[in-house]
């Protein structure tokens, strides 16, 4: 990045960075009013059933884990990572409000199944958009910054959908429908303020899309195990909702939770970025995903509404450590002109376990109750923590 880039910025930040989080605020308004609503939404007005809930969710994250990791490799490839960006958010403006129409499960899920990727198009190459745009030292902070945006998104996406049910309409599917509002805002931002300079011919990867060879070394594989490991036991938020229900949390007051947990995040992940800049991305990630651990093993006992509101306002901070420095961390652990395929592997990861986690968790939950369900989570994110702990050493590789 050169000083003259380091110049234009918003807030103290880069302009990409500044654009990005406000793409991101925007789109996850838009999806947040969708969201909290979409598992009751299934089961109370469509009558599908956990598994199928747990079905939507992983199928969803895991088809657009695949586009994550080709679109990672096809931005480092070609370095057209704006266009891929902007098509991936175009996609999912258009389809996710869709779900206001739907009038079956199977049809929720296509929905879901385009929403998602757009997702997986956009990702990969954004995050490394982020990455080239600052310095190695400043990287956290960065993706804590876009992320903590991201969850603003969440936080008022939530509270507009409390306000129109709750004075406006009780039509679920007008208010899937009025999400189209957001999203185009945040089409604006992207296309007209996020900028991306020519890569030379030489920093122009033409490689093959692998990880056995290449730029990859035995600690960003390691970090990936443990990433896998670790997302097994975290299937979908979903999950935390209907239990949240059956806890006695009533339906109008869903997205006001939802809007609780994504204060804590938006309030923690600026700040946990700017930790593991401080104090090292491994051990951010280890603090978090010991503290998920615990808050599981709390959901597993919670029977009463207040309890759950605790839980949720912890569990953000779980966001908030390790959101900014798993990102980081991936930047830090391989070559700068291959920080898109890297981003694409570490999104693909995780997908990867998303599916197998949410119906694990669905088929828990039916077989042998919720308690059994959580507790699995908090195990196998004890699991993962012990790994990265054993096996991955931090050490900063690449320049920037």
């Amino acid at each position: 990045m050169s000083s003259a880039d380091r110049k234009t910025t918003f807030f103290g930040f880069h302009r990409n960075i500044f654009f990005l989080g406000m793409v991101s605020l925007f789109t996850d308004l838009s999806s947040e009013m969708i969201y909290p609503l979409l598992p009751v939404f299934l089961t109370s007005v469509l009558g599908a059933g956990t598994t199928f809930v747990g079905l939507v969710e992983g199928a969803a994250e895991a088809t657009a884990s695949f586009l994550k990791l080709l679109s990672g490799w096809v931005s480092d490839r070609w370095k057209k990572r704006k266009a891929l960006v902007v098509f991936g958010y175009t996609l999912s403006t258009l389809t996710r409000p869709l779900v206001g129409a739907a009038a079956t499960g199977w049809q929720v899920l296509l929905i879901r199944f385009l929403d998602r990727v757009g997702k997986g198009l956009r990702t990969s190459p954004r995050d490394a958009l982020i990455a080239d745009s600052t310095l190695e030292k400043d990287h956290g902070k960065a993706f804590g910054f876009q992320r903590s945006l991201d969850h603003a998104g969440a936080v008022l996406g939530p509270l507009v959908a409390f306000l129109l049910l709750a004075y406006v309409t009780q039509e679920y599917r007008t208010l899937f429908l009025l999400a189209y509002i957001p999203g185009t805002i945040a089409l604006i931002f992207l296309i007209f303020g996020v900028q991306e300079k020519k890569a030379s011919p030489a920093a122009t990867s033409s490689s093959p899309l692998r990880l056995t060879r290449g730029p990859f070394d035995r600690r960003f594989k390691t970090f990936l195990l443990a990433i896998i490991l670790f997302s097994l036991g975290n299937s979908s938020d979903a999950f935390l909702l209907l239990k949240a229900k059956d806890a006695g949390i009533s339906v109008p007051h869903l997205p006001i939770l939802w809007m609780a947990l994504h204060i804590s995040k938006s309030l923690t992940t600026t700040p946990g970025g700017a930790l593991s800049d401080r104090y090292g991305r491994k051990n951010m990630i280890l603090l978090g995903w010991v503290l998920y651990g615990i808050v599981y093993g709390g959901f597993s006992l919670a029977q009463t509404p207040e309890m759950v509101w605790v839980l949720f306002a912890v569990y953000g901070l779980y966001y908030g450590l390790t959101e900014g420095g798993e990102r980081a961390l991936v930047a830090n652990l391989v070559l700068p002109h291959s920080r898109g395929t890297a981003y694409g592997i570490y999104h693909f990861s995780i997908g990867l376990s998303t599916l197998p986690a949410s119906l694990l968790m669905g088929f828990l939950w039916e077989t042998f109750g919720a308690e059994t369900a959580f507790r699995s989570g908090a195990i196998l994110a004890l699991a993962a923590a012990g790994l990265l702990w054993a096996a991955v050493q931090e050490e900063r590789r690449g320049s920037r």
